[in-house]
């Protein structure tokens, strides 16, 4: 399962948070604009659906292994 370190990992490569599990409760890198909480939920969403996507792959790479 995806989340809220994946998503900003994904939109802000380099950047450094204190998150709460669920949001963004520190933003380290006043260099780097924060995305907003709906991009970052955005975000976990895509990546969630990728994931979720990939499933049959991830299941016939094991049944190879």
């Amino acid at each position: 399962m995806k989340n809220i370190g994946d998503a900003l990992l994904s939109l802000v490569p380099g950047a450094e948070w204190v998150t709460d599990g669920e949001k963004v409760t520190q933003w380290l890198s006043p260099e780097i604009d924060q995305p907003t909480q709906s991009e970052i939920d955005a975000e976990v969403a895509r990546l969630q659906a990728e994931y979720a996507a990939k499933a049959y792959a991830r299941a016939r790479a094991d049944a190879y292994a």
